[in-house]
């Protein structure tokens, strides 16, 4: 088995928010991986003490120490326990009913002798390579179905002095809909998300790769449009996770990147965990 992890902070003057790991247990049999991409709060109050840093490095190496040491459970109970055990760390000095206590997107992926068990949280991207060069993206699009038509088009169709305003709303209206009925769901402080992620296993034999994604990576497909699903696949396993990133820099640099809505960069990981030959 070979692992490459690469990550970035979205610039020098900030904290990376993103988390990355690869574990191995000490049997040998099998492995994990676990990607969570921090949620940046807007401006203002969130009820907590904590940094978002802070928030995934306790939720990430609880994924990380269930996921090896628990086989017995499920990724969904895992997921719930690692918020749950989060939670009580930091319950009695702040207020976790707050829309906006930190959170983030997650990417677990469990493997045995046989099977490869996968869950995926929100708009973080996880890639299952086979051998034969197919690959299947497991995705969590709720993002990309909220019933935000007119708020997308007045921030569209707004002049340049109205456009702050517009966009001031059309953020607000997607806060309305995180982790709410008919929006979509973050690791927070409420184990019963976990039932809101998307699960599924894949047989060992045949596949030879796993590669997980945080959104600030998959821009080069789902931003740039520079290539589908297989080509990202193609272009991290002939040149690597660090190449990637600096197609992404290069493009988030480049006029078409400065005309693109929402931040200009941001934190941006890649793990690509190779199992091929686990399950013969």
């Amino acid at each position: 088995m070979r692992a490459e992890l690469v990550t970035e902070p979205g610039g020098s003057d900030r904290a990376d928010e993103d988390f990355t790991c690869v574990s191995l247990p000490a049997s040998g049999q099998g492995g994990c991986l676990v990607l969570l991409d921090g949620v940046t709060p807007p401006e203002g109050a969130t009820g907590c003490a904590h940094s978002v840093p802070w928030y995934v490095s306790r939720l990430g190496g609880a994924l990380n120490e269930l996921s090896v040491s628990r086989p017995d459970l499920t990724l969904r109970e895992i997921l719930a326990l690692s918020i749950r055990r989060t939670a009580e760390l930091h319950r009695a000095t702040c207020d976790l009913s707050h829309p906006r206590t930190p959170q983030a997107t997650v990417v677990l992926a469990r493997w045995d002798g046989t099977r490869a068990e996968h869950l995926v949280l929100s708009d973080s991207v996880l890639l299952l390579v086979g051998q034969d060069g197919a690959v299947r993206a497991v995705l969590d699009d709720r993002l990309d179905h909220l019933p935000l038509a007119p708020e997308r088009a007045a921030v569209r169709d707004a002049a340049d002095g109205e456009r702050a305003a517009a966009r001031a709303a059309y953020v607000s209206a997607v806060e309305s809909l995180r982790n709410a009925e008919g929006g979509f769901f973050t690791a927070a402080a409420d184990p019963d998300v976990a039932a809101r992620a998307v699960t599924g296993e894949t047989p060992l034999t045949g596949l030879h790769c796993l590669i997980a994604l945080s959104d600030g990576a998959t821009r080069w497909t789902e931003r740039f449009h520079q290539g589908d699903w297989t080509a990202l696949a193609t272009l991290l396993r002939n040149r690597g996770p660090r190449a990637l990133l600096a197609e992404v820099r290069r493009l988030e640099r480049s006029p078409e990147g400065g005309a693109k809505r929402g931040k200009r960069h941001d934190d941006a990981s890649v793990i690509l965990a190779e199992v091929a030959g686990a399950g013969r």
